[in-house]
């Protein structure tokens, strides 16, 4: 049966049963959770509260799963539906103001063969690189119209694969069947939502001497080499149970002010892979950690020494989790991508644009495939440390947008989901000091009944500790 079949919204507690049976993980923990709330409580017609509330409380019962291993007594975990849509929207302040993270080309732009394309330009380059594609001057001076008026010549095919050759991030928008029966959906049905192989041998590794009575990732150390959102995402929530992640940034490239917003509980560092002094601390980091989490370009870590199998060796045992837009095979595994073009691409915006009676694309009413893709990551993360110290080996965790995308689609449509008004964020906000200035975001949602889910470091800016791991 084809995802666009499935019809209604399917029961959350099903669906994460399936997730957590899918992992060979124990039905007693099943018992554990509460999930309340119901779709739709964001307008869309595709079930984004249920891809929230599901995701996360996987990954946080997996927590709680790996704090009962470690010899605590297995704790209850809820998770509202409502308050997991409200932490899936990126919502920020600093200062009490709101940040602009998009750049103003950013946005979908009709072709002149009447097709549509997305351009992402919140990196300077990638905009500059799409200006210069289209004859149009680089630098942020160019309207929006100018943008316009340049794709008046372009089909919307052509101009997505110029771009891609190009190395630069745009997307065609298309239909589900059209998407069904290009040749990367194709090759995404036959993929796991998510993919945990043992990729060499190792001893099992003991859980760390810290007892997790305050949390239950005690003393789990994470490299975080991810940017955006989906990646972030994971390591904020690991570092939420208790891991001390490492968020390692390199000084010369940019990044969007979420950064602020996804670094809640992490330790913040500079380490430059393009010299043999950074990868040399790197490796030195690498040896006493125990995940290694990644969401740069197809093969790029390979390149640099810093790929799965060369982090196995480095350090046996490691689990090693990638994230990937399009997914580890097919003609586009290799592509860039982000959240709003993979919507577009599969045809999440050709659909939601029909459902809301509109002739052009609809977007989905926040990042979901992102901050799905980004708990999914931190579940399968703790799936894989459990089988690392029952079994031993070391592990390869992937996800990718794009199979997120189509899990999503199974859960069905939601009759009446446009409808619904977009709820006020306030009443799910906190506010802690942090290296940006005093930070305003949402709680998070997962509510553990004895070792409660916290941000104990702040957010603070790249490069703001030293490369090295904190004394235990």
């Amino acid at each position: 049966m084809s995802p666009e079949d499935l019809s209604g919204a399917n029961n959350a507690q099903s669906v994460l049963q399936t997730l957590w049976r899918d992992m060979a993980l124990p039905d007693e923990a099943l018992t554990h959770i509460q999930l309340t709330g119901k779709d739709p409580v964001f307008p869309s017609s595709f079930a984004v509260g249920a891809a929230a509330q599901v995701t996360m409380a996987a990954a946080a019962l997996a927590a709680a799963e790996i704090g009962f291993l470690r010899g605590g007594a297995r704790q209850r975990v809820a998770v509202d539906m409502l308050a997991a849509a409200q932490e899936c929207r990126s919502y920020f302040r600093i200062g009490g103001v709101e940040q602009e993270i998009h750049d103003k080309i950013t946005g979908v732009y009709r072709c002149g063969d009447g097709g549509w394309v997305r351009i992402h330009a919140n990196f300077a380059h990638h905009r500059d690189g799409a200006l210069a594609l289209l004859g149009c001057p680089t630098g942020p001076g160019t309207s929006k119209e100018a943008v316009t008026h340049a794709l008046a010549r372009w089909t919307a095919l052509d101009f997505e694969q110029a771009a891609a050759e190009a190395g630069l991030v745009v997307a065609a928008m298309r239909t589900f069947d059209e998407w069904d029966a290009h040749p990367q959906g194709i090759a995404l049905a036959s993929q796991p939502l998510i993919s945990i192989t043992k990729i060499a041998d190792a001893d099992p590794l003991p859980w760390p001497q810290e007892t997790p009575d305050t949390r239950p990732l005690q003393g789990i150390r994470v490299l975080d080499l991810t940017r955006i959102i989906a990646g972030p995402v994971c390591g904020r929530a690991l570092a939420a149970y208790g891991a001390d992640v490492m968020l390692v940034n390199s000084p010369h490239l940019p990044n969007i002010d979420t950064i602020a917003e996804t670094s809640r509980g992490k330790l913040s560092v500079h380490v430059d892979l393009r010299t043999g002094t950074g990868q040399s601390t790197l490796r030195q980091l690498l040896k006493d950690a125990r995940v290694f989490v990644q969401g740069y370009r197809p093969g790029g870590l390979e390149e640099l020494g810093f790929g799965a199998a060369e982090a196995a060796k480095q350090r046996p045992g490691i689990v090693y989790v990638t994230l990937s837009a399009y997914g580890e095979h097919g003609p586009w595994s290799g592509r860039r991508g982000f959240d709003s073009l993979v919507q577009t691409a599969s045809g999440f915006n050709h659909a939601e644009g029909l459902a809301a009676g509109i002739d052009g694309p609809r977007a989905l009413p926040m990042q979901i495939l992102d901050h799905a893709s980004g708990y999914l990551m931190a579940f399968g993360t703790q799936v894989a440390l459990m089988r690392q110290a029952a079994q031993g080996g070391s592990w390869h965790v992937r996800v990718s947008l794009a199979r997120t995308a189509r899990w999503l689609r199974s859960l069905g449509r939601v009759e009446g989901g446009l409808a619904c008004a977009m709820p006020s964020v306030d009443d799910y906000l906190e506010t802690t000091p942090s290296g940006f200035g005093d930070l305003t975001a949402v709680r998070h949602a997962a509510r553990f009944a004895d070792t409660p889910a916290a941000w104990t470091r702040p957010s603070m800016p790249p490069g703001s500790h030293p490369p090295v791991w904190p004394e235990s």
